[in-house]
């Protein structure tokens, strides 16, 4: 009875040590994964990386790990050819491989979102107009409030978003209000296409909703390479 416990005693000694150095290998990654992801994307702050599913070390041996999130700020893309940082920036890997004798990782399927502020949005080319929050109401059509200067008037407008191409935010605008020129000429100046590059290879844009502080993004993407 005395050896079965020590048997006993010693398989959960050794348990309790392959957990506890399956945590700081799974820490050690998290931590080198965090690493290249900034230096890769130039971020001023350090992303928050964390990798699922127990143990860690045997999936390093499969090379392949169930899941991987990643949050981060200050994620720089190109907003209708102008740079812009996306905040929020919130993705989640699923069944990422470990390639290329471990430096880099790709995940077979992704998704996420990101937020743009509406200055950002106002700044990348709206010519004579800002985008502002235009309340709940009309956030729950998905649209925003347009205020336009133009020659002959100054407008107050209700544009409504839309994600086209995969890597495009639309914005229309409605009912707009009878005026001595061309509607089409009018269009020219008040309606936006903004195409987002920059993205990590792989993800694109499934849609897209307005809230309070901007436009979120929401994200989708096979064969992922967030560092590549």
């Amino acid at each position: 009875m005395r050896a079965l416990k020590a048997l006993l005693g010693l398989v959960v000694l050794l348990g309790g040590l392959f957990v506890a150095a399956d945590r700081l290998a799974v820490n050690f990654a998290e931590d080198k994964v965090a690493e290249k992801v900034q230096s890769s994307r130039g971020l001023a702050e350090r992303p928050a990386v964390e990798i699922h599913g127990f143990p860690f070390l045997t999936q390093v041996v499969g090379k392949e790990l169930e899941s991987v999130d990643a949050t981060m700020n200050g994620l720089t893309v190109r907003v209708g050819g102008r740079d812009v940082d996306v905040t929020e920036v919130d993705v989640r890997l699923g069944g990422v491989r470990l390639e290329d004798n471990f430096s880099s990782a790709v995940a077979d399927r992704a998704t996420g979102s990101a937020r743009i502020s509406y200055q950002d949005l106002t700044e990348a080319g709206t010519r004579g107009a800002s985008l502002v929050y235009a309340g709940a109401e009309r956030a729950a059509k998905n649209q925003v409030r347009l205020d336009v200067s133009l020659t002959l008037a100054e407008l107050t407008l209700h544009s409504s978003l839309r994600v086209e191409g995969g890597d495009t935010i639309a914005l229309r605008a409605e009912d707009l209000p009878d005026l001595p020129v061309a509607e089409d000429l009018v269009r020219a100046r008040i309606d936006r296409e903004f195409e987002i590059t920059g993205l990590p290879a792989g993800l694109t844009l499934e849609r897209a909703e307005v809230d309070e502080e901007g436009v979120v993004l929401h994200l989708s993407g096979t064969d992922v390479n967030l560092a590549g």
